[in-house]
């Protein structure tokens, strides 16, 4: 959510900023502006700020002078104050020295806009972003200091979670910024002449591959032509760690399709390719996974332990949210069916309020797409402080999560621009069923004849995914009867259970329709009441051991009038004979088929809200990356 750019160079800042800022238009956000210092006029800094899309703020700005080479933008998702003109970011100190963007939530700000209206201050916002740099001045004030050290002061007063960028008029060569729970990357151009600051690394890498990755209450102080200088909140230096970077640019891009979520849906055979080369081998049988030094500083140690912790765990944990959630909880039928191991699956934002027991022989798995999500982070701090191992499964390179666990591995999936997850879902689960199928093989509670027939058959689903994709039009024709169903109800049973909720929740998402998701069984025990001619039902019924129980569960819906979706296998008659519309999947073994029944559901939600002419790629009071609470 929110997302913020910078830039110091020769260049013309202005036209960097607002490619950055289309790139991470994927965020969400609801209000967008720039400040820039122009060529000439060092007397003030030129804001400009629009409602609405980045479209408006280029509107906005249409004729006005953008000439200067060093500015700072932002895409706001509101959080304090509603979205209008007067609050989007950036914001101005009192005397027009500073400008300041940020992300995150300053928790304690009302108890600090009250302080400083005490010593005169006004504020023209109701955002806690104008208190933040409000707070920055007068500290630059109290102390006759320089601006990293006001900076220092002020973060030092603040609760909360923020990631900053900050201009000074007076000094039209320096950037800061700082950080702490919200993402922050610095790109680093030839011979230190230029530097892009942004949210995460998709504005950045058109522009240069080496990175460094901003830690939690760190400043950094930018001056053109130099070297950049980090240091803490107690003002010690921090060593700069520059990291390469690898983006397929490519990936940013629609490429002809005319939403990313549809594209998105259309890259999973490419992308689950991806996320198993080098893992598994079919041709030879073999299936590897081994954890990626994701923090960005060796840890051999860490990496010793991986198989160790993971042979010997009493206990797995899952924490993750939303569809990382959903990935869990099939995740979980996985290591129990196959390491016999005891599986947990909480959600992070629950996790990590309560006193859960964790002991030093559990291992928690951190699931996240884009490795950013607080409630998971702080999950990840709580496990740790606990003595558990934590092993990373994310998507987002150089991510926060990626740095905080002890091990763990990418999905290798590419960037997700669409906010509803598709591809970082499959990608998830794609790394699960290796995980768990290597561990199991390794335990001896797979046999070799059992394992390699899996890998073999995990080795053939992106060509089975390309197979469902080619229904894409007969789905679209099946979401126009239901474009304006104000309920939906999916219902599933053992692996497909956890697809029904991630179905329901793709066309909550962004259909803005009412969609429950529930285990078949439990229809009886209340959701039945619902059935009617006018509740739609869709049935993830694919082959496994409780089919005839799952059609069992259609015909009470049918008797009662219920109009009937079904995904099922490939050739099935029982099921056509009973449900108004069908769906194929081809066939596959038990545990992967929500690698496959997850995609019709995917599509259907996706034509349902273009039916409807909804933004999929951005649905309202969504963000891609929820950074804060």
């Amino acid at each position: 959510m929110c997302g913020i750019v910078g830039y110091i160079g020769k260049r013309r800042a202005y036209p960097i900023l607002i490619a950055g800022l289309h790139r991470l238009e994927y965020r969400g956000y609801d209000s967008a502006g720039v400040a820039l210092l122009n060529e000439g006029d060092s007397s003030q800094i030129a804001i400009y700020k629009a409602k609405g899309k980045v479209s408006a703020l280029e509107e906005a700005a249409r004729d006005k002078d953008c000439t200067g080479t060093i500015g700072i933008a932002h895409t706001r998702w509101a959080t304090h104050g509603e979205p209008s003109v007067v609050n989007a970011h950036p914001h101005l100190s009192e005397s027009g020295n500073l400008a300041l963007v940020h992300n995150g939530i300053i928790e304690n700000f009302s108890v600090l806009r009250d302080q400083l209206r005490a010593k005169g201050y006004t504020f023209k916002s109701a955002t806690d972003t104008e208190v933040l740099v409000q707070l920055i001045e007068y500290y630059e004030h109290k102390h006759h200091c320089d601006l990293v050290s006001a900076v220092r002061y002020a973060l030092n007063k603040v609760i909360g979670a923020y990631a900053i960028v900050l201009i000074d008029r007076r000094l039209p060569d320096t950037l800061i910024a700082a950080r702490k729970s919200s993402p922050l990357v610095v790109g680093i151009g030839e011979d230190n002449n230029e530097f892009f600051i942004a949210s995460d690394a998709t504005p950045i890498a058109e522009y240069t591959n080496h990175v460094v990755y901003i830690d939690d209450e760190q400043i950094v102080k930018i001056e053109r032509g130099r070297e950049m200088e980090i240091s803490n909140l107690q003002a010690e230096h921090v060593d700069v760690d520059v990291t390469e970077i690898d983006v397929d640019l490519d990936m940013l891009d629609k490429g002809g399709f005319p939403h990313f979520m549809l594209k998105e849906i259309f890259d999973q055979p490419k992308c689950l390719e991806d996320c198993m080369r080098g893992r598994l081998e079919a041709m030879d049988k073999r299936l590897k996974i081994e954890p990626e030094n994701i923090q960005y500083g060796i840890n051999l140690s860490a990496v010793k332990q991986y198989k160790v912790q993971l042979m010997n765990a009493r206990r797995f944990i899952i924490v993750a949210c939303g569809t990382s959630w959903h990935a869990g909880l099939i995740g979980k039928q996985l290591f129990e069916t196959f390491c016999q191991i005891p599986v947990q699956v909480e959600y992070a934002s629950e996790f990590r309020y309560r006193n859960p027991v964790i002991c030093p022989d559990d291992v928690v798995f951190a699931i996240s797409q884009s490795g950013e999500t607080a409630d998971t982070l702080a999950a990840i701090e709580l496990a740790r402080s606990q003595g558990a191992f934590v092993f990373g499964i994310v998507n987002a390179v150089g991510s926060s999560i990626a740095r905080n666990t002890d091990t763990g591995t990418y999905i290798h999936v590419g960037p997700e621009i669409g906010v509803a997850s598709t591809k970082a879902f499959t990608g998830q689960l794609t790394v699960l069923t290796m995980l768990a199928l290597t561990l199991g093989h390794e335990k001896g509670f797979l046999s070799d004849d059992d394992f390699s027939h899996y890998t073999e058959e995990l080795s053939k689903i992106p060509s089975m995914i390309g197979r469902v994709l080619e229904q894409n039009d007969r789905i679209a024709e099946i979401a126009r009867t239901f474009t304006y169903a104000h309920n939906f109800m999916y219902l599933g049973r053992g692996w497909n259970f956890p697809v029904a909720l991630e179905g329901a929740l793709k066309l909550k998402e962004i259909s803005y329709i009412h969609a429950e998701g529930y285990p078949a069984a439990e229809m009886k025990h209340g959701p039945i009441a619902l059935i009617d001619a006018d509740m739609p039902v869709l049935f993830v019924a694919t082959h496994h051991q409780q089919y005839q129980k799952i059609v069992s569960n259609m015909e009470e819906v049918k008797a009662r009038g219920g109009r009937i979706i079904a995904v099922v296998t490939e050739g099935d008659e029982q099921v056509r004979a009973i449900a108004d519309w069908i769906i194929e999947v081809p066939q596959t073994l038990n545990f992967l088929a929500p690698l496959l029944s997850v995609i019709p559901l995917q599509m259907l939600a996706y034509h349902v809200a273009v039916r409807k002419g909804l933004n999929v790629d951005m649905p309202r009071n969504l963000a891609k990356s929820v950074t804060v609470e």
